[in-house]
């Protein structure tokens, strides 16, 4: 049974949705690790150091706090993400001049995933500037940065709100485009690059959950490596905006460099990679599971 466009679309974002939140739920403690150590090198040695730190200083609760708004995040970015890719892989086909089932190469679906994640940045941006400030508040108090916290979603947002108006969520915007789009190149080559070495000559729609771990893991992984300074320099963006006006992505950057050092760029490097391998796995794993269950619904009317 040929399934229409519309459909298909509904079935990538349910499916995007399902792996987003398989996402956050296994990468949440490491992702506040990465934010926290990013925006205040200084205050933490290490992964280890910054974990017991922050169970000491506001208990378990503090390596969840955005969890809310990261989930959003995540479930509106991989829904939009993985619906665009589907859209994307069929705008490659028509470039490369190949039939709509055709089946695209390594290459081919690394530059669809990256179309679709300059889509996916619209609504994944508002949603992260709320999780960074919600997981590095207690750090901008410690630091005499602001006086008084937002410890709620409804808080941040009202700030945001108050202070720069709408706009103000879309703080971070061109250094969020600038992770993204090459880094879901990256994301879904290594995903695709990694399943075709698993599959070994066979459909890579065989593949068990082991392999689609791994390979997810993998995708994550060349993401993180690739991006990691950018990402550094956003998240300082959007957390330090609230104690007053921030240089955009440029002044950030260079002034992190001129004052810290380049090594700055690379703080909270460990729980990202571990996180990334992790989250990643899950979310493929989640996303491919949801899918074909999902196709094989519609397929059995």
């Amino acid at each position: 049974m040929r399934i229409n466009s519309a459909v298909q679309a509904a079935i990538d974002l349910t499916a995007g949705a399902a792996g987003g939140t398989a996402c956050v739920v296994t990468g949440q403690p490491f992702d506040t690790a990465k934010v926290k150590m990013q925006t205040f090198p200084n205050m933490y040695k290490g992964l280890v150091d910054c974990f017991v730190k922050t169970y000491k200083q506001v208990g378990f609760r503090g390596f969840y706090k955005g969890t809310s708004p990261a989930l959003l995040a995540n479930i509106a970015e991989n829904s939009v993400l993985f619906m665009c890719y589907g859209f994307c892989q069929q705008i490659v086909r028509r470039i490369v001049g190949v039939d709509r089932k055709t089946k695209l190469s390594d290459l081919q679906n690394a530059a669809a995933g990256s179309f679709a994640s300059a889509f996916a940045t619209l609504v994944l941006c508002p949603t992260e500037l709320v999780k960074c400030r919600l997981q590095a508040m207690h750090e901008m108090q410690l630091s005499g940065k602001i006086i008084q916290g937002h410890n709620t979603v409804w808080s941040v947002v009202k700030g945001v709100i108050q202070k720069d108006g709408p706009l103000g969520f879309y703080r971070g915007l061109s250094s969020t485009l600038l992770r993204e789009v090459p880094g879901y190149f990256f994301f879904f080559g290594g995903y695709e690059l990694s399943r075709t070495f698993f599959a070994s000559g066979r459909s890579k729609d065989e593949l068990g959950p082991i392999p689609l771990l791994l390979s997810g893991g993998f995708g994550g992984s060349c993401l993180w490596i690739a991006v990691y300074p950018v990402d550094c320099v956003k998240s300082r963006i959007q957390v330090l905006s609230m104690a007053g006006k921030q240089a955009g992505f440029m002044g950030t950057f260079v002034t992190v460099v001129r004052t810290e050092g380049v090594l700055a760029l690379y703080s909270g490097l460990t729980p990202t990679m571990i996180r990334a391998f992790v989250a990643n796995g899950a979310l493929f794993l989640a996303y491919e599971y949801s899918r074909k269950l999902l196709m094989k619904e519609i397929d059995s009317y």
